[in-house]
This record gives C-alpha cells, sequence and structure tokens, in this order.
C-alpha cells in the first residue's frame, strides 16, 4: 500500500510517512512514533575554482537535495556507484563535512545548528565506521590510545586501570582478545583492524552508527564476520545503523530498507523486499542485475 505524506493512523498510535525528493520512486516506509534521525532536503556543493585567482566557476553537488528518516534499533541502506555522493551523505549528517543546506534532526535536535558543548554531546551518539580500516586507524598509537582517545576527550574515565578495563571489554565485545590493547595496527589483519574499529566507533555507547562501507576493503569471508558482527551489536544494544555500500548483495542481507543513490540524489527508496521484487528505477534494476548469481542456469532461465 502507498502512503500519502504526512501522518497516517495505525491504531492508536500517530505514525509518519516519510517525504521523498520528487520524481523518486518510492514506497512510502511507516515509522511509529518519532524517527530516531530525520534528514530533509540535504545539499552538500563544493566549489570547482580557476584561473589565477581561483574565482568560483561551479558547483559541484556531491549530495543535492536528500531526504530520509531513520527510526530506532533501524537499518537503512544507502547503495549506488563509486562517487554518488554516499559517503558525503554520512559525513554531512555528522557534520564531518559542512553542508550546505537542509536539515538533520537527531532526537529533536538540530545537528547542525549545533556548536561547542551540545555538538560533542550529539557527537557522543552519533558514530562512524569507516571504510578503510588502515587509514581511519593512527600507526603511531597503540590500540588502548585508539579506542581509549574518545573516553578521556568526554571525561568517561577517572584513571588509567579503568581507561584500560573499558577498553578491553569494547575489544572483547567486538571480538578481539585482551591483549591487544598493547599492540600497533600493523600488526593486525584488515579484519582485525575493522574490529578495532568497531570497537572505537562503540566506546561512548552510541545510538546511531553511519557504517560507511565497512566491508568493501575485506575479502568475503571476512566481509561475513563484520556483518554478522554488527548485526549482533544491533540486536544487543538497540543501535541504529546508516549501512553505505555499493553491493546490493551486501545491502540485501543487512537492511530491512534500501535509498538508492545517483548522481547525488536518491532515486527509489522503500522496504527492502518490495524493491528486490519489483524495482522501479532503471538504475535501481541495473544494481540488481550485477549481483552475481552462484547458479549461471538459474539466470539464464529467470532472463527466459
Amino acid at each position: 500500500m502507498r502512503w500519502p505524506p504526512g501522518i497516517v493512523p495505525e491504531g492508536d498510535r500517530e505514525c509518519h510517512a516519510i517525504p521523498v525528493p520528487t520524481g523518486a520512486h518510492a514506497r512510502y516506509h511507516v515509522l511509529v512514533t518519532e524517527p530516531l534521525l530525520c534528514v530533509r532536503d540535504l545539499h552538500t556543493h563544493f566549489p570547482v575554482r580557476a584561473g589565477v585567482l581561483q574565482r568560483v566557476v561551479d558547483q559541484v553537488r556531491a549530495v543535492d537535495g536528500v531526504s530520509f528518516d531513520i527510526g530506532p534499533g533501524e537499518t537503512l541502506g544507502l547503495v549506488g556507484e563509486s562517487g554518488c555522493g554516499k559517503t558525503t551523505v554520512g559525513r554531512s549528517i555528522l557534520k564531518l563535512i559542512p553542508p550546505t543546506s537542509g536539515s538533520v534532526r537527531f532526537e529533536g535536535q538540530d545537528v547542525l545548528a549545533a556548536t561547542g558543548p551540545r555538538l560533542r554531546a550529539l557527537r557522543r551518539k552519533m558514530q562512524i565506521i569507516f571504510q578503510d580500516p588502515a587509514s581511519s586507524l593512527n600507526p603511531r598509537l597503540r590500540v588502548l590510545n585508539i579506542i581509549g582517545e574518545p573516553l578521556v576527550v568526554h571525561g568517561l574515565v577517572a584513571s588509567r586501570d579503568e581507561l584500560r578495563a573499558r577498553v578491553e571489554s569494547l575489544l572483547e565485545r567486538a571480538g578481539m582478545p585482551r591483549a591487544a590493547a598493547d599492540r600497533y595496527p600493523h600488526e593486525f589483519s584488515g579484519g582485525q583492524r575493522q574490529r578495532i574499529g568497531i570497537a572505537r566507533a562503540l566506546a561512548l555507547e552510541p545510538r546511531f552508527i553511519v557504517c560507511d562501507e565497512p566491508t568493501s576493503a575485506l575479502d568475503v569471508s571476512i566481509q561475513a564476520q563484520i556483518i554478522n558482527l554488527l548485526t549482533d551489536l544491533q540486536r544487543d544494544l538497540g543501535l541504529s545503523y546508516l549501512f553505505i555500500s555499493h553491493d546490493m548483495a551486501v545491502i540485501q542481507h543487512v537492511c530491512k530498507r534500501i535509498a538508492v543513490m545517483l548522481k547525488g540524489k536518491i532515486v527509489e527508496h522503500g522496504d527492502r523486499d518490495d524493491i528486490l521484487r519489483n524495482p522501479q528505477h532503471p538504475y535501481t534494476k541495473t544494481l540488481l542485475a550485477a549481483v552475481p548469481e552462484p547458479d549461471p542456469r538459474r539466470t539464464r532461465l529467470g532472463a527466459a
């Protein structure tokens, strides 16, 4: 059933249908109560400069009018080709890249207007797992200091012993041994480094995490382990994810809702099963056609 924008009754509760940019193919997804994260008409443009005086001659519209909601404990998959603006969306939401315009509200608070102590308080609840586990970890620091740094910055530990105990507990939750706290990032494999990155993201006990292609730099078997870990953490801690990927096969396994992004815009947005069974936009159909089929005969039969 397609719901119009606005408030839709469901029993005695109020549900909010997510508005989608004009021209996008969408099945309105109904969220019970208020969403945890609300993004509306988000734009992030980068200036193109030329000439001796480096005047602005054009704009790269990396994000061009993106809107979506994410509810508590929910995962939204943001999928699209490299360069379509997926990572810029995630970083703009966290204000790691300043957006040009739009609105981002987390738990009802305006993220883009927040500064100083308010922004620091919001950052405790909103974290990110980066795509490349090697470049996202400081090679000069031991794991104890990498994971412990946010705890120290936010004043959440009172002593060195408490810091070590918290870091070792986070490592165990991420599937790493306690002894890893005393080693350097170069001593670990790619999958182990990503587990360290996940432990760091969990350090401040956030409610929402941007997962910026957390498995794309890993081989297939390690990808499955990391996806299972993220799923277990969501179940145990009630986390919400924005899961960014260019791989529709990964998105299918992780997300209940999917937003398809192309050239800075969301072109299709809806429940996973609806999009997989009946994609509306030609680009969505292209992404689904690119998913490898283990049995080639099934592909030929399906095409026939």
